[in-house]
């Protein structure tokens, strides 16, 4: 038998509308915009399935608030790759860790013609003054925050070169710029850092760094003057890609391989000339998410949800989540790096004894700077084999931590929204979509961000699959 939680990994066909949810307790009144959720949501075309979560078809998730109120509407994002796999009934275009099954003439035809996918996922993001759902492609696609229709692909402009990018892109909001990178894979490959001003498409690159073998890095760093790359040793060789990728039909993960004796590589660059200050190299880890970043003197500060190793990858796969063995996710340890510019050892402490994964902050107000609360999702050590079963709020001062569990729900990412009159980092409300197993339905959750405990819960008539990222509109707009 399944474990009761692999129903979060289950194909979600309906598209629905519902005007007003039924609510249990009290939805904060001052609470009004609308949170959207990005995620996985179709698992399979015709008789295959995908190999892992991470490569489902993209669904939007509407979560809307008004005066006390919560409506709701879900909806596919219409992507090329969602049209193609439907049309032929089959998977057509390769994701994180699927390939499609190809003769050796369409390998040949793929490996002088590549496509992309832009199953955008993962994140969403406001750009050129658009709501885009982004991925690790440079191919964001824009919604309407309404309908959430499709629109149209996001085409940048400005020389910036790169197959590969984060869905993580940092606001800097004093500056109102947006900051990201991407990976051009060639014979000498490049770390390409840009800037996008807010309300324009033209990136403007900030620093071009030369790498033989290409990290895969999920999501980076940032603090009011510096950017960091946090370089895991997941590494490939560009030949080996194009090679695995496109004549042996390896799906673009496996062509990277696990190098612990190249270390971690930490590359700081300065904002305002593009300068790299230092490659600050520390033991093997892992990383999927940055949790902040900021300076102390001449001294980086950087939090991250850090794994030993990349066995997360492969403890991610669907065969794995769920089968009827326990499979015990690896442990993301909240580390908190400290990176002497002008010399000495990269170091770190341990901030909690909870792990945390999809971490969250005040991220408006406290982005790249010093901080107090980290919000995630984490699983409790006496459960082996469940999956992330419970919200944390992580005091990093204290490195004490406040929990939040019911008994067979499982939580998403907790998005922090303060209050109208926030005089404290952590006055406002935690916004999570939970999946409730037994009664096969999910709810959105609303905590006090301060006590952690339930203000209310808005219950949606169906089980809503496990997602990524999202955002509560108002705030992803700077002022």
């Amino acid at each position: 038998m399944a474990r009761e939680f692999a129903i979060g990994f289950k194909t979600l066909n309906d598209e629905i509308t519902v005007d007003e949810l039924p609510i249990e307790g009290t939805i904060p009144p001052w609470l009004e915009g609308t949170l959207v959720r990005n995620g996985p949501a179709k698992f399979e075309f015709g008789k295959r399935r995908y190999n892992t979560w991470l490569d489902g078809m993209a669904m939007l998730n509407k979560f809307s608030f008004n005066g006390g109120t919560v409506s709701y509407a879900n909806k596919y994002i219409q992507s090329n790759t969602l049209k193609e796999n439907s049309k032929a009934d089959a998977i057509k275009v390769a994701e994180f860790a699927t390939d499609p099954c190809r003769n050796i003439f369409q390998r040949v035809h793929s490996m002088f013609f590549p496509k992309f996918t832009d199953n955008t996922s993962v994140n969403i993001a406001n750009i050129a003054d658009k709501f885009v759902a982004m991925t690790e492609t440079s191919i964001p696609i824009e919604f309407d925050t309404e309908t959430m229709a499709t629109l149209a692909h996001m085409d940048y402009t400005g020389k910036v070169k790169g197959q590969l990018t984060t869905a993580h892109p940092q606001y800097d909001f004093e500056q109102n710029e947006i900051y990201n990178y991407t990976t051009n894979m060639f014979v000498v490959s490049h770390y390409n850092i840009y800037r996008l001003p807010q309300g324009a498409k033209e990136r403007i690159l900030v620093s071009s760094i030369p790498v033989l073998e290409p990290s895969y890095m999920h999501s980076f760093g940032m603090t009011d003057n510096y950017i960091i790359l946090a370089e895991f040793p997941l590494v490939v060789y560009p030949a080996v890609l194009l090679i695995g990728f496109s004549l042996l039909d390896r799906p673009f993960i496996e062509n990277y391989s696990w190098r612990p004796q190249k270390g971690t590589n930490f590359h700081v660059v300065r904002k305002s000339d593009g300068k790299v200050v230092g490659k600050y190299n520390t033991d093997p880890f892992f990383a999927f998410h940055h949790i902040n970043a900021f300076e102390i003197g001449d001294n980086i500060v950087l939090d991250i949800s850090a794994f030993e190793d990349n066995r997360i990858i492969q403890e991610l796969f669907l065969d794995r989540l769920c089968g009827e063995e326990p499979d015990v996710l690896s442990w993301a340890e909240f580390r908190r790096y400290h990176i002497p510019l002008h010399g000495g050892k990269v170091s770190y402490e341990s901030i909690s004894n909870q792990t945390i994964e999809l971490p969250r902050i005040n991220y408006r107000h406290y982005n790249a700077k010093p901080y107090n609360h980290a919000y995630g999702i984490s699983y409790m050590k006496n459960r082996p084999g469940d999956w992330y079963n419970q919200l944390v709020k992580i005091n990093i001062e204290q490195k004490e931590a406040l929990v939040w569990h019911e008994a067979h729900c499982y939580p998403g990412e907790p998005v922090f929204v303060p209050t109208p009159d926030a005089t404290r980092e952590d006055d406002g409300v935690i916004l999570s979509v939970v999946l409730n197993a037994q009664e096969s339905l999910s709810f959105l959750l609303v905590l006090d961000a301060q006590t952690f405990t339930e203000l209310g819960r808005a219950t949606v008539p169906l089980a809503l699959p496990f997602g990524f990222h999202g955002q509560f509109l108002p705030l992803i707009t700077p002022p």
